[in-house]
């Protein structure tokens, strides 16, 4: 462009070089004044050719300047065209009055237009009266191509001149100052103003209207063929700026739309992502199956923390940029004068934070289910082993039992042998009647992991069923061996008073050890150090009892020992066998040391628990220390945000650096959190889940540092957007101050205006508003209902009030230069006028042009100028 403007700029030095001082011409025709015949051949042909120039729009052209304008159809055609108005309708007859008429109407409509016509009437275009017909035609140049012409407030001729001089200016020896005296430069006028007439009528559309010989060899060419050739020129120019100017407009708002739907996918994307993940982890968290298995149910617990550690964090960050993302892509589309965004269905902001609230209703749920889960793993396991352990015991009791009180022995005894066998059996019976508890237990531990669910609970019914069957039986026998040894208890009278008297103290002190002894290894579970000090209280006291029992033995093995004696004294040999108990001395002593052995080690278990449970009351206090700073730390940094946006003062970008550092600040926090998180997880795993000395939980605390993160960076990104504003609109920092102390003289809410302080505030700052128009800028700032309004859209109405943007009807405009005023655009125009990928963004949303008068591969630029202010659909 610059080349041709260049050679046309050369063509208008040789056409207009100063020789003489201009003298200004007569605009009105003089009726008897002679034409010069140079002139009368320059002017024919160039207003000839500047006449096809424009019919050629309409399909059509002229030869004979004077001829073909004499019926009055081309020259009522020619001002339809360059106007772009409709003339009355012509008269279609042959005759010369119909002629007359149709230039008549012609002639009117120039006058219409403030032209003055002297001396030139219809009869003598009729009659192809040359001179007439040519002073007509230059009445419509100067009236369509050159009266508008204007250059610092200076008549239309002077205007064009002082273009030619501002045109011409950079080039040494040329000095044009008229339109008429010519000095011909260089060593070959002809061949320079020919090669700049080709130019032009290849670049610029401007037909080739005078020949380089008719101004070069003419000492004084027709100054009104000369300003009609370069007001061609002129028009050409003016239109390949204007042309450019509605290009470089066109362009911004494209780059615009094409920067908002990047946003706009990266939102659908990332909120698809964000949901997909919600939707896969749901399920999860929703399993509420139980495992058979402690470690089973510890691994769950651990993938847990590594959910809330590790894969639920970015997803947070996720969250949070996502709603950045929307809010700033909100603001970019309400700059540029773009209708909101409307996210696919389901993936609206509001759509994420529901679904992310029954995440977390879920998941803590789920935390809560896996606690109470290893709490009732870990009483079952306790049960089922102590149930185990009871029933051994008790089965190692009754072994035999069934077949011994089967035995028919009674029948060939001696008496002393009867007597011996009742005695027996009443020891037996004592010793059942002490078992009766045992039994009682173990009914009870089976009916309890019954009701806690308990995986093998058949396995336990079954063998708590057996050890009820046997227990029935055993009675049954004993009652049944009673009876019988009764029925042959008178037959026998004489009783070994010794034995009897070992075997009945003896029972009862070994059912004591035997108990002792369970007692002694009996398992426990304990969460706390009040209960391991009961239990070793209770250990103490049994400690105590030590001496009486002892007492006991000692008195039980004394009658033993009197036995003995007495055998010795008297010569009785004896068997060896107490007819009355199957417990021997050795029985006794045997049980007694084992007794003894077992103290020391329940001592030991029990202070190893001691150990245990202090270790646990340090992790809890360790963790309440941290905790108990921590919670108030996030409170009191959650009500300092929510004054942060209103109280900062200075700059937006003064208050960004503030928000940056205090972000920074909590980042810097982190630290603390990820060692309470490290105390947290040795707590669980110690199996503690109370703690009395704090009411922050881990989950209380991992919540708020959410809700802390989240919202120092909404926090920023207000401000981000405030900025955006403030560039994007050109507000002043003076004006957003202005704003900012408006809107906190009348916040009472914390960041919030209430509708009667919102109109206060406007009606403060000279707003004059009725019901109608208070009701309407409400719905812009507050469009979700929510009753109140927020500093951020008070600033965006603000700047929406001052600040002007593109607008589709520039937009519009702007298309219709590059289309040369056609209704429609043709892809060739596009590629021409934009950048590459400026163009075919446009030619690949463009709709195809459905009027009449456009060519094939037309599109419509008025509806897409319209679609890119949401006035319409893409």
């Amino acid at each position: 462009m610059m080349a041709v403007e260049t050679q046309a700029q050369y063509t208008t030095s040789y056409m207009m070089n100063e020789e003489h001082q201009y003298m200004t011409p007569e605009d009105e025709w003089d009726r008897d004044l002679l034409l010069d015949p140079a002139w009368e051949k320059q002017q024919r042909k160039t207003f000839t050719a500047w006449c096809n120039s424009h019919l050629r729009k309409a399909g059509t052209q002229i030869e004979n300047i004077e001829d073909d304008f004499r019926n009055g159809l081309k020259l009522m055609l020619l001002l339809e065209v360059i106007s772009g108005e409709r003339l009355p309708k012509p008269d279609k007859g042959k005759m010369r009055f119909h002629k007359i008429a149709n230039v008549n109407k012609a002639l009117d409509f120039i006058c219409s237009k403030g032209v003055k016509l002297v001396s030139i009437g219809a009869e003598e275009i009729v009659d192809g009266n040359t001179k007439m017909t040519l002073g007509m035609i230059w009445t419509i140049i100067l009236r369509f191509a050159i009266q508008d012409i204007s250059v610092e407030e200076t008549s239309a001729k002077e205007g064009l001149l002082l273009w030619c001089q501002r045109k011409t200016a950079p080039y040494r020896n040329v000095n044009v100052q008229n339109f008429h005296i010519r000095q011909a430069l260089g060593d070959d006028p002809i061949g320079n103003l020919n090669t700049a007439f080709e130019v032009a009528e290849k670049y610029l559309d401007i037909p080739k209207m005078l020949d380089a010989e008719d101004i070069v060899n003419t000492p004084k060419p027709d100054e009104k063929a000369i300003m009609t050739y370069v007001s061609c020129f002129y028009h050409a120019f003016a239109g390949a700026e204007q042309a450019e100017t509605a290009a470089n407009r066109i362009c911004k708002v494209l780059a615009v739309n094409q920067e908002n739907e990047k946003l706009m996918e990266e939102y659908e994307k990332l909120a698809s992502e964000l949901l997909e993940w919600i939707r896969k982890t749901i399920p999860w968290l929703e399993n509420r199956t139980a495992e058979h298995h402690m470690r089973a149910m510890q691994q769950k617990l651990e993938d847990f923390r590594d959910y809330r550690r590790v894969h639920k964090p970015p997803r947070v960050q996720e969250k949070c940029q996502l709603e950045i993302n929307f809010n700033t892509l909100q603001t970019k589309l309400r700059l540029s004068n773009r209708p909101a965004f409307m996210p696919s269905e389901g993936k609206m902001v509001s759509d994420i934070a529901n679904a992310w609230k029954g995440l977390e209703q879920v998941e803590k749920g789920y935390e809560e289910w896996l606690l109470t889960e290893i709490r009732r793993l870990e009483r079952l396991d306790h049960l089922a082993e102590k149930f185990k352990q009871k029933c051994s015991l008790h089965q190692s009791w009754t072994s035999g039992k069934e077949e011994l009180l089967s035995m028919k022995d009674y029948e060939s005894a001696s008496l002393m042998e009867i007597r011996a066998l009742m005695r027996k059996h009443e020891a037996f019976e004592s010793d059942l009647a002490a078992h009766q508890d045992r039994v009682e237990q173990i009914a009870a531990i089976a009916q309890e992991l019954n009701e806690l669910d308990y995986h093998d609970a058949s396995s336990v019914n079954t063998r708590c069923q057996g050890i009820c069957d046997q227990w029935d039986n055993l009675g049954t026998l004993t009652q049944k061996r009673r009876d019988s040894l009764e029925r042959v208890e008178k037959l026998w009278e004489t009783i070994d008073q010794l034995y009897l008297e070992f075997a009945k103290r003896a029972a009862p002190f070994n059912n004591w050890m035997d108990g002792a002894m369970e007692d002694l290894q009996d398992m426990f579970i304990v969460h706390s150090t009040e209960e391991i000090h009961s239990l070793i209280t209770a250990h103490d006291q049994f400690k105590a009892t030590l001496p009486e029992a002892d007492k006991e033995r000692m008195a039980t093995m004394g009658i033993q020992s009197e036995i003995v004696k007495i055998a010795q004294t008297y010569g009785i040999k004896l068997s060896g066998v107490n007819p009355y108990t199957n417990l021997s001395p050795q029985d006794i002593t045997n049980k007694w040391e084992t007794v003894k052995h077992l103290v020391p080690l329940r001592d030991q278990m029990l202070q190893e628990e001691v150990a245990r449970q202090q270790a646990n009351e340090r992790l809890r206090r360790q963790f309440a220390a941290q905790a108990n700073i921590i919670g108030p730390w996030i409170q009191t940094k959650m009500e300092e945000i929510g004054h942060v946006s209103v109280d900062i003062a200075g700059s937006l970008e003064e208050q960004m650096n503030s928000l940056k550092q205090y972000e920074q600040n909590i980042i810097n926090y982190k630290c603390n959190i990820d060692k309470l998180e490290g105390d947290h997880q040795l707590s669980q795993e110690s199996l503690i889940f109370d703690n009395k000395h704090t009411n922050y939980t881990m989950e209380h605390i991992r919540v708020g540092w959410e809700q802390l993160l989240t919202t120092i960076a909404r926090t920023i990104n207000e401000v981000e957007n405030q900025i955006l504003t403030r560039d994007a609109k050109g507000i002043s920092q003076e004006q957003l101050n202005e704003f900012r102390a408006s809107f906190n003289h009348f916040d009472r809410r914390n960041g919030m205006m209430d509708p009667d302080d919102f109109r206060a505030c406007l009606i403060s700052m000279g707003y004059d508003l009725g019901e109608v128009e208070f009701a309407r800028i409400m719905t812009l700032v507050d469009s979700n209902n929510t009753g109140v309004v927020t500093f951020q859209a008070f600033i965006d109405f603000m700047t929406r009030e001052t600040a002007e943007t593109d607008t589709a009807d520039q937009v519009m405009a702007s298309f219709k230069i590059l289309a040369s005023d056609k209704s429609y655009i043709t892809v060739d125009e596009l590629r021409r006028e934009l950048p590459p990928e400026q163009a075919e963004y446009c030619i690949s949303r463009m709709t195809r042009y459905i009027g009449a008068d456009g060519p094939a591969g037309a599109l419509d630029y008025i509806s897409f100028s319209s679609a890119l202010y949401g006035e319409s659909d893409l």
